[in-house]
């Protein structure tokens, strides 16, 4: 491996200063959210944000949660090997999964509205068995994520700082722990924005200096010139004479059946995405989806497309950490082929914009799965099987000690995969074998009337049973062995990612055979009920029914809001299978097929198009926000104003816009507890 390019200190400058500045910064921004917009910390607001997220922070949202260490890590490793075709295999193969995941959030929102985590639809409809069983899938899903973060993170924190491992597996989870234990899911949607639009600044700026600026490439003729030398030197085994310029890639394309299957997991079972869902306002859901999914693709096509093929075209030069020599496979297994073109192309400002983007990522990420962890164990297990009458403090309480327990845990697991050799390359493959089976299972229970509790319980069951089975066998045949490189070489992989996600097509048709067609009527994911937060609001001397989030619905709010998800649903249904058709079969299938390695023209081509999106990408998450939250804004830095020089007092503020508030109401609305069966489509 070669020399760390950054002293340690900046390592634990990163990692510690900048995480307890994200801290105090979140920490303030919930004071200023809860003394000038009324809002309250109740167990709702910390789990679900006050379900009143607009659509441009969803869409950060998604796009934070989605950019593991392993999109920019994982994504700029597979070009290294497989050249052009890898970042889009990656990219495609990791973005359906989010437009089609926009169907299932609205059908979550339609089916039942006062869910905080989608286990507790598992258990409305199915009862404990059932419940029991995906919570476990959903609990191994958020603990393999959030190892692949904290691994990946640390290995790279590591190869440029030289900072022990341990001590970045340990550190780097510490500032987010801070931000979400003091305010929960918006605390971190908002950092989620701030994450993004970091990120995405870093990632032009890499794009740029390749393909315009930099002394050493500084064009995509450049850049093509030297993956042509490359290939000469190296050629690629399975992809279409040996070139890195071919979407025709044996290798490449399964690692898109891998990457494909593995992240249906890990976003169809991760309760994170659930519950951006959840914290989405009704008429914000579906754009929120689907402009995260399409922000998102250009984040590890572009990153990618410029890291990976910079490495490539570098690696014969002294600039390179490895010069003379290539990557050892080791490096690349552990993601390094981002850093190290970084550090070549950048010196040690690029090691230093690595260090931060891998940061934000991480970071972010984690916060989401720190939230979505806590309330599987607050809501699926404390509330539901030890404490059903809990308060909303609590609830609360519950929530930040799981927090800081989860944080614990997953940091010391770390620790054991590094000391056992384990990678980020390793897990990310690994995981569609251990959690695929329930994504099929999942997804029916909210669209499909007719799965019945055993097909439900049975299948992730036998199906995970089924894919150890194909996974290890395969792998000893091909290899003799059962090692870590054997095991997680491609062939046995693909094994067992397919037959994780597609055993249940055949296990749920026996089940319903055996036991025959459920009849559910959607009632009981109606009676899932929100936590009660009166006494908090007691406490803090407000009404309930004035703190966001806090409103208890009407029977007319309620119908209004149906039929807003129900027409959103049949458009989702349709964009998502056209979006998912394109990006899967109409773009890339033709360049494979023909075997077509691209001319000059074309690369230059491919590469405008990639910077192009990922500006659109900038705008969409990045500014977009701030000028749909541009009146909130507006009325908080004027209240802050107003406050600071002593002119009005927010109590003085609060009591003016509950009098407007009041003065527009004729006769109240009867208000209902249950609402009233909802037709099943």
């Amino acid at each position: 491996m070669a020399q760390p390019t950054l002293n340690q200190s900046v390592g634990y400058g990163i990692v510690l200063g900048l995480g307890a500045l994200f801290a105090l910064g979140m920490i303030l921004v919930t004071f200023i959210l809860k003394r000038y917009n009324r809002e309250l910390q109740t167990s709702e607001m910390f789990n679900t944000a006050g379900r009143t997220v607009k659509s441009g922070l969803v869409g950060s949202a998604v796009v934070s949660s989605w950019t593991w260490a392993a999109t920019l890590l994982q994504s700029s490793g597979v070009c290294y090997r497989y050249g052009v075709s890898g970042p889009f295999w990656y990219a495609s193969g990791a973005t359906v999964q989010i437009l089609l995941f926009a169907t299932l959030a609205i059908e979550l929102k339609r089916r039942a509205p006062n869910a905080h985590t989608f286990l507790e639809v598992i258990k409305a409809r199915y009862g404990t068995f059932t419940h029991i069983v995906f919570m476990v899938f959903g609990l191994v899903t958020n603990i393999l994520v959030s190892l692949m973060l904290i691994v990946g993170g640390s290995a790279t924190v590591s190869a440029l700082t030289g900072m022990h491992t341990i001590a970045a597996i340990y550190l780097l989870p510490v500032g987010v722990v801070a931000y979400t234990v003091f305010g929960g899911l918006k605390a971190t949607i908002l950092t989620d924005w701030v994450h993004t639009f970091i990120l995405l600044i870093i990632i032009i700026v890499f794009a740029l200096t390749t393909y315009a600026s930099s002394d050493i490439l500084g064009s995509p003729s450049a850049v093509y010139d030297a993956l042509t030398e490359a290939a000469k030197r190296h050629p690629v085994e399975g992809n279409k004479d040996g070139s890195y310029l071919t979407m025709q890639s044996r290798e490449g394309a399964i690692f898109f059946v891998i990457n494909i299957v593995g992240n249906f997991g890990t976003v169809f079972l991760d309760n994170g995405y659930y519950n951006k869902a959840i914290a989405a306002s009704p008429v914000h859901a579906l754009p929120g989806y689907i402009l995260g999914g399409l922000s998102w693709f250009a984040i590890p096509w572009l990153t990618a497309t410029t890291m990976g093929l910079a490495a490539l075209a570098l690696e014969s030069s002294p600039t390179f950490p490895t010069y003379p020599d290539r990557m050892p496979d080791a490096d690349v297994s552990a993601g390094l082929v981002l850093p190290y073109a970084a550090v070549a192309l950048l010196g040690k400002g690029g090691a230093a914009a690595t260090l931060l983007i891998v940061f934000m990522a991480v970071t972010s990420a984690t916060s989401a799965e720190l939230i979505a962890t806590s309330s599987i164990f607050t809501y699926d297990l404390y509330r539901t099987y030890f404490n059903p009458e809990a308060s909303g403090k609590r609830l609360i309480y519950m929530s930040h000690v799981l927090v800081i327990g989860y944080a614990i845990f997953i940091s010391t697991f770390s620790v054991g995969l590094w000391y056992a050799g384990i990678s980020l390359g390793y897990l990310y493959v690994m995981m569609g074998v251990i959690i695929s089976s329930a994504v099929l299972p999942a997804t029916l229970t909210l669209i499909w009337k007719g799965q019945n509790k055993w097909a439900a319980s049975l299948s992730p069951i036998l199906g995970l049973a089924c894919a150890l089975i194909a996974w290890l066998v395969t792998a000893k045949k091909e290899c003799g062995d059962l090692g870590v490189a054997c095991t997680g070489s491609n062939n046995p992989m693909l094994a067992g990612n397919v037959v994780a996600l597609l055993s249940p097509c055949i296990f749920i048709p026996i089940f319903t055979l055996v036991f025959g067609l459920d009849k559910y009527d959607w009632k009981s994911m109606l009676e899932i009920r929100k936590g009660d937060d009166h006494d908090l609001a007691t406490d803090a001397g407000v009404d309930l029914e004035d703190v966001p989030g806090g409103h208890e619905e009407t029977q007319i709010e309620f119908e209004e809001e149906q039929r807003k998800l129900e027409r959103a649903g049949k458009i989702s249904k349709i964009t998502t299978v056209v979006m998912t058709i394109a990006l899967l079969v109409l773009w890339p299938m033709p360049m494979y097929g023909s075997g077509y390695i691209f001319s000059k023209k074309f690369f230059t081509g491919w590469v405008v198009v990639g910077i192009i999106w990922i500006f659109c990408s900038f705008f969409g998450v990045g500014l977009f926000p701030i000028y749909e939250g541009r009146q909130t804004l507006k009325n908080t830095f004027k209240f802050v104003l107003k406050d600071i020089t002593g002119k009005t007092h927010p109590k003085t503020i609060h009591a003016q816009e509950a009098a407007v508030e009041k003065s527009g109401e004729a006769t109240p609305p009867e208000k209902t507890g249950i609402k009233e069966e909802v037709t099943a489509s």
